[in-house]
């Protein structure tokens, strides 16, 4: 039998090839009952080549991550005999301020990212869970966008190259350096909220925007159907708010906000025009008896705030956190439907996409108030999907939620970039 860290001290320097023992304490967690034989951790993209291409002639099963901070996201853990982290490919590449593109390593932290072009008054608007451990690679691999989605899109729609090693140590390359590049297969959209399985990425470069002179949030507080109109109005009017986000009565009464329906809307541009679209908002809120307008007086505090309340689950908890997708139209029907099963269930919705998050406590929650709440995302053409829960509850539920007809593509993709089934084994949709 092959001593798996011995023949990878041959590949890279000792000290970047971790033992059992020796695990930090977020992957043991993470991965606990499974334990791997070794963590390593390249230096270099030749590095990690070299690595990948020994587990390919050794049959070793792969996880890649970065720090680790959504490792637990998704299906149960799975048998793996190699982690790779790439969290030492951590380099800022190139920032070509006037073409406004950034890239990095796939280790680089969003903290790390952000400082960077902020320097240049420049603003990457990403808004990933734990944004000080969360990598550029696994924002990527896990397709993790928050509230600007509304203005900017999905991560990727950020995204204009990637490079990333294949199964067996080849080094990819898609896209490229600039924003109006069309060149080839469009393979970055395919990589994105792949969750490993694909490839392991090493290197991305993304769009940048101005960073705005101004922000400001303003939350509407009030009843599920006058709310429901003032977004349908704000959505159509000539308004551009950057976020635009349902809270769950319990999450606006964590948030030190009144505990019924709320609105957050951001608003970001010059000074000038932040005043006008907030004026125009008090305006519509006005005419829509039973709301009340809230200013929030540091909004990068407000949003900082929603998201540890929502992701603030450490990898071993008993808590559950959920993804849900809905028509936007039935956002407002499915939060009422989720605050009478779980009166106490942390949730922000994205008006626009209807995307978004639902934190449910230890004592929040069984499997069967689960299967209701996605029943009712089901009535409504949605989904809930599980991304962190007790290893029970995953068992008895199908983590994916999916009901589409594209499995047998999926499992052709998954043939052309990983044939052996070794990148993250399991782990998507569909067991692959």
């Amino acid at each position: 039998m092959i001593d798996l860290p011995t023949t990878l001290a041959t590949l890279v320097p000792p000290d970047q090839v971790i033992s059992p023992p020796q695990f930090p304490a977020w992957l043991t967690r993470a991965l606990a009952p499974v334990v791997p034989a070794a963590l390593v951790y390249p230096h270099s993209e030749a590095e990690l080549g070299a690595v990948m291409v020994c587990a390919h002639q050794q049959g070793w099963r792969v996880l890649p991550c970065g720090n680790g901070s959504k490792l637990d996201w998704g299906a149960l853990p799975q048998p793996v005999d190699l982690v790779i982290s790439t969290a030492r490919l951590n380099q800022v590449i190139d920032h070509a301020v006037g073409d406004m593109t950034l890239t990095a390593q796939a280790g680089a932290t969003l903290g790390q990212l952000t400082a960077v072009v902020a320097a240049q008054q420049q603003d990457l608007a990403l808004d990933s869970a734990h944004p000080h451990q969360a990598t550029l690679g696994g924002i990527v691999a896990t397709a993790d966008s928050g509230s600007r989605r509304h203005r900017y899109g999905g991560v990727r729609d950020r995204i204009l190259g990637i490079t990333w090693v294949r199964h067996d140590g080849q080094i990819v390359q898609a896209g490229g350096r600039v924003v109006k590049n069309v060149a080839g297969y469009d393979l970055m959209k395919l990589i994105t909220g792949s969750y490993g399985t694909l490839g392991v990425l090493t290197q991305v470069t993304c769009r940048l925007y101005p960073m705005p002179a101004c922000s400001q949030t303003v939350v509407v507080s009030g009843g599920l159907e006058p709310l429901s109109r003032l977004t349908a109005n704000l959505r159509n009017s000539a308004l551009t708010p950057v976020a635009l986000d349902w809270l769950s009565p319990a999450l606006a009464k964590h948030l030190d906000l009144p505990a019924t329906y709320a609105l957050a809307a951001q608003f970001q541009s010059i000074a000038a025009g932040v005043r006008e679209q907030v004026t125009q908002l008090e305006a519509m809120v006005v005419a829509q008896e039973g709301l009340e307008l809230l200013p929030v007086a540091v909004d990068g505090e407000f949003w900082s705030a929603a998201s540890t309340a929502l992701h603030g689950l450490q990898p071993g908890s008993s808590g559950v956190l959920a993804k849900l997708g809905l028509q936007p139209g039935a956002v407002a029907s499915v939060l009422s439907q989720l605050t009478e099963l779980a009166p106490q269930g942390l949730a922000r919705l994205h008006a626009g996409s209807g995307l978004g998050h639902l934190r449910l406590s230890p004592d929040g929650f069984e499997v069967g108030r689960l299967e209701s709440l996605r029943s009712h995302c089901h009535q409504a053409r949605g989904y809930l999907t599980l991304l962190v829960a007790p290893p029970e509850v995953k068992q008895q539920l199908d983590i994916w939620d999916y009901r589409g007809n594209a499995l047998a593509l999926m499992g052709q993709v998954k043939q052309q970039f990983d044939p052996n089934r070794r990148l993250n084994p399991g782990q998507f949709v569909g067991g692959f």
